[in-house]
C-alpha cells in the first residue's frame, strides 16, 4: 500500500506541475490532484492541509477558486461545522463547459482589434486574425466535442 500510494502522490504532483504550467494556479492545481487521488474523491480542509503541508488559508483560497470553476463542489458534513470538498461528477465535463464561456468574447475582442489594424497583411493582423479563427472554430466545435464525451460516457 505504501508503494502505490508513492506511486498516486507522484503523479498527484506531477500531474498539479503539468496544470500550472498550463495556467493553473498553483495551490489550486495542488488541491484538484489531491482531491483526484483520494480514495472517496473528498476531503475536509484539515485533510488537505496535512495532505499538502499548507495552511488553512491556502485550501481556503484554492476551493474557493476551484468551486468558481466547478471542478469541486463543498459538501456540508451533517453533526459538524467542517465541509468535505469533492470532486463532482463528470468534472472534467463541467471544467470545458467553463471554458467554454471564453470562446466568444475572446474571438469577439479579435475581431475587433483586426478593425482597428491599418494593413491587414500585417504580422500583427495575421496573428489576431488566427487567433479569432482559432476561437469562432472551438466556440462551435466544443458543443459537439462535449456531446460526443457524453455519449462515449454512457455507452461505458
Amino acid at each position: 500500500m505504501a508503494e502505490q500510494e508513492r506511486e498516486l502522490n507522484d503523479f498527484a504532483e506531477r500531474t498539479a506541475s503539468l496544470l500550472i504550467a498550463a495556467g493553473l494556479q498553483r495551490m489550486p492545481a495542488r488541491v484538484l490532484m489531491a482531491l483526484m487521488t483520494s480514495e472517496n474523491g473528498g476531503h475536509t480542509s484539515p485533510e488537505l492541509q496535512q495532505r499538502l503541508g499548507v495552511s488553512a488559508a491556502a485550501i481556503s483560497g484554492a476551493v474557493r477558486y476551484l468551486q468558481g470553476i466547478a471542478l469541486i463542489r463543498r459538501v456540508p458534513q451533517t453533526g459538524t461545522r467542517r465541509d468535505l470538498y469533492e470532486l463532482p461528477d463528470d468534472y472534467w465535463y463541467a471544467a470545458s463547459m467553463n471554458a467554454d464561456n471564453i470562446y466568444q468574447p475572446i474571438a469577439q475582442l479579435a475581431e475587433n482589434a483586426l478593425g482597428a489594424i491599418e494593413d491587414p497583411g500585417s504580422g500583427v493582423a495575421i496573428r489576431i486574425r488566427e487567433m479569432a479563427e482559432y476561437f469562432r472554430f472551438m466556440e462551435r466545435r466544443m458543443p459537439e466535442l462535449l456531446e460526443e464525451w457524453e455519449e462515449l460516457r454512457r455507452s461505458k
